[in-house]
């Protein structure tokens, strides 16, 4: 059967691929295939799917027998739902500084989701107990907002990971504290990769009530998923995702695409693969004098400091973005998608404009 013809065309080159954000990928042909495959006839909208069911019997499997998945359309929608589903009108949120929902996300946890944002500066992204309490304080003091939630990001936005154990204390600690502990897991496969753990034994294994769980960047086209771990710790998370314009008519093509990064190792994979290019790549750039790498490359991301015009002449060759221009620190991200000759290519560019 000849396939179906179209009058859209292709307007890039595939070719190309960068080292800008695992955002820029493409989806997995394994995706796309399950796209099809969920393709024709009709099926009950707004998450009454079959898809959408059996979505939840995975994620049982991944996160215990109490996990529901309430599948969103993005990142930010997740973590907004997420937040709203665990905080009152006057709830805060402990975070640290660098944190995606309190840097990437334009003010929507707080505009949006109508809570407050307690931020802790931290020296390698990640939050622990001593770290909480400066700003775990003032639950009495109507002239604070209350805080309710300690939100943790696996991996952090710096590329760095908690252990199971260090993710343990935090929620120890908020709980013992009547606080929650959401987890933003827009890359958590890259952790669990990164780990060699199952991603429930820094989930429910270790006390966390509610997280945002990321497809986009391990494959999918689009699509996310609020799991609640805890149900005692929401309410109301069906109303909360409408309410925030993130109830998808036609779920079933969300709820596919997460089925088909997890029902098997997909998604283990694909995250293995761009942490793998992520070491080649700091492998590469360690070896050239005067490129510094910052902080551990325990995902698929490398942060380093080069000389600022190095950096520009680079962007000229390869997408990429600055973390803070002005201390020349860049990021780099790897893919499911990136090769090991892109890596190769980008390490003897730096070497190039560095000798220069």
């Amino acid at each position: 059967m000849n396939p179906p013809k179209t009058d859209a065309r292709r307007h890039h080159d595939p070719q190309v691929r960068g080292f800008a954000s695992d955002n820029y990928a493409g989806a997995h042909p394994e995706v796309l295939a399950a796209l099809a495959l969920a393709n024709g006839g009709h099926q009950v909208a707004y998450g009454e799917d079959e898809y959408t069911e059996h979505l939840q019997r995975i994620i049982r499997s991944h996160f215990g027998a109490t996990a529901e998945a309430f599948p969103v359309f993005n990142g930010t929608g997740a973590n907004v739902v997420a937040l709203q589903a665990v905080t009152d009108r006057w709830g805060a949120v402990i975070c640290a500084e660098s944190a995606h929902i309190n840097v990437d996300e334009g003010g929507a946890p707080e505009r949006m989701g109508g809570l407050k944002l307690l931020t802790v500066p931290t020296p390698d992204g990640k939050l622990t107990p001593e770290l909480i309490d400066r700003q775990a304080w003032g639950w009495e003091d109507e002239h604070r907002a209350m805080p309710q939630v300690v939100s943790i990001t696996q991996s952090t936005e710096l590329g760095t990971l908690y252990t199971p154990e260090e993710i343990r204390a935090i929620c120890e600690h908020a709980h013992a504290r009547g606080m929650k502990v959401h987890l933003d897991g827009s890359r958590i496969a890259n952790a669990a990769a990164s780990l060699n753990v199952p991603m429930r034994t820094f989930t429910n294994a270790v006390g966390v009530d509610i997280l945002s769980l990321g497809g986009t960047k391990n494959g999918a086209v689009f699509g996310e998923a609020v799991v609640v771990i805890n149900q005692d710790a929401v309410r109301q998370m069906k109303h909360l995702r409408k309410m925030s314009m993130q109830l998808a008519s036609k779920m079933r093509f969300v709820s596919v695409q997460l089925e088909a990064l997890l029902a098997k190792d997909l998604w283990l994979r694909n995250a293995r693969h761009a942490n793998e290019m992520a070491q080649r790549l700091a492998e590469g750039v360690r070896a050239v004098h005067g490129v510094e790498i910052l902080y551990p490359v325990q995902a698929n991301g490398v942060f380093a400091r080069l000389p600022h015009d190095v950096s520009e002449r680079l962007q000229q060759r390869f997408r990429f973005y600055f973390w803070d221009e002005a201390a020349g620190v860049v990021r780099w991200m790897c893919s499911f998608d990136t090769t090991e000759e892109d890596v190769d290519t980008f390490v003897g560019a730096v070497k190039e404009e560095m000798a220069r």
